[in-house]
């Protein structure tokens, strides 16, 4: 991306019913605007923050879903998935596309952006130089799959889930009476996610064993098996032998009774739990994977949706610098580069999209 003139941003309604963050809050709306990139945002009445708040930052308001209409050289903001139509995307598009490890869709999703000459630019590859992610979402989702970990293992889980705040959340957390004592593991326990993990089971009042790369590069997988509770905040970018599979589940001696999978990388094959075939929702946020001994699966993609004012103003505050240096930033061409890399890898014929 080269260029010195501003971008002009769309931040769209969020298809998906469950999901209330938004990757700009309107305290950094008002940044953008005032730093002279024209912003769009539509209507969207499941987004925690409303539109008037952005109307009064200075942004352009639309209708929900009218992105579609938006001149070619528009840049679409969102976070989750794109509506199946239209079927050729003509624009740049920003959010987590989750089509670049082989997962179910990929290649369709790929062959949109093809079709219509649009690229992908995939917030999980916005990263540095090193390769480490630039805005993420990880902290607050190791959080809560955490959070309804200690609550699942305590009996307080209830569905369906709904977004509340961290002092509410935290409430329903801390020991109560009659509280049974657990083991916890979290694996992955030193990035953003595991960092996350471990402060919701400190509020939990919960000392987890904690596992990064050294206990997982020589697995002990009795010892994994022998917690009640596992959090796997792992995000493979290469194959890995699984951390539980089939035949562990069917262990009589397994203690384990309770997975909260924070990556849900399912369909991939870099899945380090490759023993569901389908995540969890807001509605039903727990599967029962086996009966004796029992256990629990809560694989939720969204989960820092569940705390969409806290979540959206962190990421906001990191993705909006560089939304600021759009033209002009090396990581946006690291996005870029990515995208037609993953079209080859695909056998996708991508346009050299860019715009620049």
């Amino acid at each position: 991306m080269t260029g010195s003139t501003a971008p002009h941003l769309w931040l769209r309604h969020e298809a998906r019913g469950t999901e209330r963050r938004t990757p700009v809050v309107p305290e950094d709306a008002r940044r953008l605007v005032e730093a002279g990139v024209r912003l769009t945002v539509e209507d969207s009445p499941q987004r925690i923050f409303p539109l008037k708040e952005y109307e009064a930052a200075g942004a352009e308001v639309a209708a929900e879903a009218s992105w579609v209409s938006a001149p070619p050289e528009t840049v679409v903001l969102g976070l989750k998935e794109l509506p199946e139509q239209p079927g050729e995307l003509i624009h740049r598009h920003i959010f987590f596309g989750h089509a670049y490890k082989q997962q179910p869709g990929a290649a369709d999703l790929l062959r949109r952006f093809a079709a219509g000459g649009g690229a992908l630019l995939d917030l999980e590859y916005l990263v540095d130089e090193h390769g480490r992610r630039l805005a993420a979402f990880g902290f607050w989702a190791g959080y809560l799959g955490a959070a309804l970990a200690v609550l699942r293992q305590r009996g307080r889980l209830t569905a369906p889930l709904r977004p509340t705040g961290k002092d509410e959340l935290d409430a329903t957390l801390r020991p109560a009476p009659g509280d049974a004592e657990f083991t916890a593991l979290v694996v992955g326990a030193l990035g953003r996610s595991g960092r996350g993990a471990r402060a919701a089971f400190a509020e939990a009042g919960v000392d987890p064993v904690c596992w990064d790369l050294a206990e997982t590069r020589d697995l002990d997988r009795r010892a994994l098996l022998d917690h009640d509770v596992l959090v796997n905040c792992v995000l493979a970018t290469t194959p890995v032998p699984p951390f539980v599979r089939e035949e562990d589940l069917d262990d009589p001696a397994r203690r384990l009774r309770t997975l909260s999978d924070v990556t849900c990388d399912v369909g991939s094959p870099l899945n380090v739990l490759p023993v569901y075939d389908r995540t969890t929702e807001w509605a039903d946020p727990v599967r029962r994977l086996r009966e004796e001994p029992p256990l629990d699966l809560i694989a939720i993609d969204n989960l820092p949706s569940l705390l969409p004012r806290e979540s959206s103003t962190d990421f906001s505050a990191a993705l909006t610098p560089l939304l600021l240096e759009f033209t002009t930033a090396e990581a946006w061409t690291r996005c870029l580069d990515r995208f037609h890399l993953a079209c080859r890898e695909l056998g996708v014929d991508a346009k050299e999209s860019g715009r620049d």
